[in-house]
């Protein structure tokens, strides 16, 4: 009664529902949430530390991956936070300006962390395939400048989302099952036209993700040329090896995006409180495994955490 109430009282705020037909169990969802959470911003503000820290580590792949850190502290901050509020206090609503706040973040930060994933493949082609020239091609400069490119371009297209959903009008509905405000979701609580959003919202990630996906197999395939034509099988070892963490950041980064992009328009077998875990661990896993893999990968990372933890 409390959120029908609120629902037509106030027009400019929606209601929350967290995980639907899970609210008996929200306090005992919010421990792994929160617990996560927590190690995922320590793990991405270690790494962010370590590389602002140590001189040695300011080159093009540790500026790569404070991107990426920068990235997953900013996605998961942007979901968890009012997740738990709902988990622990029953906080459901959301006013319209924070709700399209949310929606522009969570979709501008998934194009910006796909534009990283792709500038780090293009980093591994060069350096397994044109080692002697890696410093001349990919400087710190030219790194941030195309991470520039990749945050102006994720702002460029994703700016319509909210402002075409602040046009819609929402009449008696204003109730998202959620536990965050997903554009397409509200879109389809509106009592307008959504035929924009919905073609719009389909269109974007398979064209700019698309084309980094593009990018990022035609590093591999040259990379995989590269590295055949090589006889040691030491150096093939060594080659893939340094790719192994890229490409599993990848697989946790694409897969879940695509499968939350095609079940909200596709439901199929999928169970509502289904899909919604699968959309909130999509923005809290990568954060807790990216600092994970990458510190156990990479051995300048690893040898910097024992000169701290050796210090203390």
């Amino acid at each position: 009664m409390v959120a029908l109430n609120l629902t037509h009282s106030d027009p400019t705020t929606f209601i929350l529902m967290g995980i639907s037909g899970m609210e008996d169990v929200h306090g005992w969802i919010s421990i792994p949430f929160s617990t996560s959470y927590i190690i995922s911003l320590l793990g991405n503000f270690m790494i962010l530390f370590f590389v602002g820290k140590e001189q040695t580590l300011h080159k093009p792949m540790y500026l790569l991956l404070c991107m990426l850190a920068l990235t997953d502290i900013t996605k998961s901050s942007t979901v968890v936070p009012k997740a738990l509020c709902i988990f622990w206090f029953n906080l459901k609503g959301i006013t319209m300006g924070g709700c399209l706040t949310q929606i522009f973040f969570l979709h501008s930060l998934s194009f910006v962390q796909s534009a990283v994933l792709m500038i780090m493949a293009i980093d591994r082609y060069v350096a397994i395939c044109n080692p002697l020239r890696y410093a001349t091609i990919l400087t710190n400069a030219r790194i941030a400048m195309l991470g520039l490119a990749g945050l102006v371009r994720a702002v460029f297209f994703m700016l319509p989302l909210p402002l075409t959903l602040s046009r819609l009008p929402f009449c008696d509905n204003h109730i998202i099952p959620h536990t965050h405000c997903e554009h397409l979701l509200v879109a389809k609580i509106s009592c307008g036209d959504i035929t924009f959003n919905r073609t719009y919202s389909l269109v974007m990630p398979f064209v700019l993700m698309g084309s980094d996906l593009m990018l990022i197999a035609l590093s591999y395939g040259l990379i995989i040329r590269a590295v055949f034509r090589i006889s040691s099988k030491g150096a093939h070892q060594k080659a893939f090896s340094t790719c192994t963490a890229h490409i599993c950041v990848m697989l946790m980064s694409y897969i879940p995006i695509f499968f939350i992009s095609l079940t909200i328009r596709f439901s199929g077998d999928i169970t509502p409180h289904g899909r919604i875990i699968v959309s909130v661990l999509y923005h809290l896993v990568p954060p807790v495994l990216n600092p994970i893999i990458y510190g156990v990968k990479t051995q300048e990372l690893r040898e910097k955490l024992g000169k701290y933890t050796c210090r203390r």
